[in-house]
């Protein structure tokens, strides 16, 4: 009877996978990406046994290995590379290379995950998909940006600028692709409709967040705050107190809301006032903690099902000359 083993664990390749088993003795498997290996990888996965498997993320080489395993019936989930490696180098396990690693993936999930994640939804892969298209174009408007600062000859700036124009056309395409990919999915057209009611709330932040924060609506706010990165954590030992800091957290969520929380402080009456109470605090801690006040906000409204309501002070206040 064959030994009984519940996780695994895989180092996700671009031309092949290494796959180990969490258990007493240890066993692994190696296997290229292509037919033959998918068929050999979910047959010794279930023939050890196995129910939850874990990856890390390696930059889109594991969504395929994610498809093929849901299709299987595996629990997946899918982790954050740093996470695993802090966990290798407290376990005092320093050497690296893909056999290790995916043993290493295999004793993370069996120890550190104590509950299924919830069931991937492909159709937000796609969004996600869009949404790293769009960041890409940015990034590329950035760079005509950064080019146009420092050229000097005229037929180059003219190239740069005329590159710049396109990347614009293509950012507004993409924002209508993006538009057009909510709409096509009632519960997320509702999602951002009722995000966008906040003042400050635009379609990039609303669309960012239905993407990349699933979990907005479903945690208390402190979790909701800590999960994007901008929770306060304390930094105190004996007698020394030291400055609170924000880390760690979705750090692509937190770009878009930072943006967002700059536009909310001027038009949102609720976080123009929250900012007023902070002044006096440095710069940084303010945004921050505008940044803070609107994701809980956002995390309430759809925890409970409402749109945004401004207080009638806060309003009032906003109004006044």
């Amino acid at each position: 009877m064959a030994q009984q083993v519940w996780t695994a664990g895989i180092d996700v390749g671009k031309q092949r996978l290494d796959i180990a088993l969490w258990s007493k003795t240890p066993q692994a498997l190696q296997v290229d990406r292509n037919a033959d290996g998918w068929a050999r990888l979910i047959d010794w996965l279930r023939e050890h046994n196995v129910v939850r498997v874990g990856l890390e993320a390696s930059g889109g080489y594991e969504r395929e290995v994610l498809d093929r395993l849901d299709d299987a019936g595996f629990v997946t989930v899918l982790l954050n590379p740093r996470q695993v490696r802090q966990f290798a180098r407290a376990k005092g396990r320093l050497a690296k290379n893909d056999r290790i690693d995916a043993r290493t993936i295999a004793e993370f999930v069996a120890k550190m995950i104590d509950e299924d994640p919830a069931r991937r939804d492909r159709s937000r892969d796609l969004l996600i998909e869009h949404l790293g298209f769009r960041r890409r174009i940015q990034d590329w408007i950035e760079g005509c940006d950064n080019m146009l600062e420092h050229l000097r000859d005229p037929a180059l700036r003219k190239t740069a600028q005329v590159r710049r124009t396109g990347f614009e056309r293509d950012l507004a395409r993409q924002d209508a692709k993006l538009a057009a990919l909510i709409a096509s999915q009632p519960d997320w057209g509702e999602i951002a409709r009722r995000l966008r009611t906040v003042p400050g709330v635009g379609p990039v932040l609303a669309h960012t967040l239905i993407g990349l924060l699933p979990e907005l609506g479903r945690l208390s706010g402190k979790a909701v705050a800590a999960l994007v990165g901008v929770a306060p954590f304390d930094d105190d030992s004996g007698l020394r107190s030291g400055a609170r800091t924000i880390h760690g957290g979705r750090k692509l969520v937190r770009n878009v809301l930072y943006m967002a929380a700059l536009s909310a402080r001027r038009w949102n009456p609720v976080l123009a006032g929250f900012a007023d109470r902070l002044r006096g605090k440095r710069p940084k801690v303010i945004v921050v903690g505008c940044m803070r006040k609107l994701i809980v906000i956002l995390n309430a409204m759809l925890r409970d099902g409402r749109d945004w309501r401004a207080p009638v002070q806060a309003a009032s206040r906003s109004a006044a000359p």
